[in-house]
């Protein structure tokens, strides 16, 4: 063989450097990691925060269930009486008081129909509600499941403004 540096026969493998190790990563990857756990706590308090917002939603989701419960065995004005408290007590909840606590009859109504995005209050089942509370219009067993039916829905899917929303940074 020849002593020529060039001669193929003089070739070595190239000596590769020591694997990458996975432990410590690199500073991005702390950032993206610290970056996804804020996010992820910021996500659990926004959760916790709208879940304790809507305690009195799911609270007269339960007493509404109940009066549903008592429709054909007891008074109907009654019944009725007990919806309409506990629409107002829920309103009052969400809503500053100065728009709520004012309110009866057909302005009540309109308010409900206008906070749930509906007209079932003024124009549906429910516009008697008013009638039946004070005994003045017969209804019977049909109209009270009616009327709770249009109260569950208003429960269901009226919005409180975002001032009365509690908890941060909901």
């Amino acid at each position: 063989m020849s002593d020529d540096p060039a001669s193929l026969s003089n070739l070595r493998d190239l000596a590769l450097p020591n694997p990458v190790p996975w432990w410590p990563p690199a500073p991005g990857w702390w950032i993206l990691a610290a970056g996804l756990l804020l996010a992820g706590l910021l996500l659990a308090v926004r959760a916790i925060a709208r879940y304790r917002a809507n305690a009195y939603r799911r609270e007269a989701l339960r007493v509404l269930d109940a009066l549903e419960g008592d429709i054909g065995k007891a008074d109907a004005a009654l019944l009725a009486q007990r919806m309409a408290s506990l629409l107002k007590r829920a309103a009052l909840a969400a809503y500053p008081r100065s728009e709520v606590a004012g309110l009866d009859g057909a302005s009540w109504l309109a308010f409900l129909d206008r906070t749930a995005g509906t007209d079932r209050f003024t124009t549906g089942p429910a516009r008697r509600l008013p009638d039946l509370v004070y005994g003045a219009a017969e209804g019977g067993t049909d109209a009270l499941r009616e009327i709770a039916a249009t109260a569950r829905l208003w429960l269901r899917t009226h919005r409180a403004p975002a001032s009365r929303r509690s908890g941060w940074p909901c």
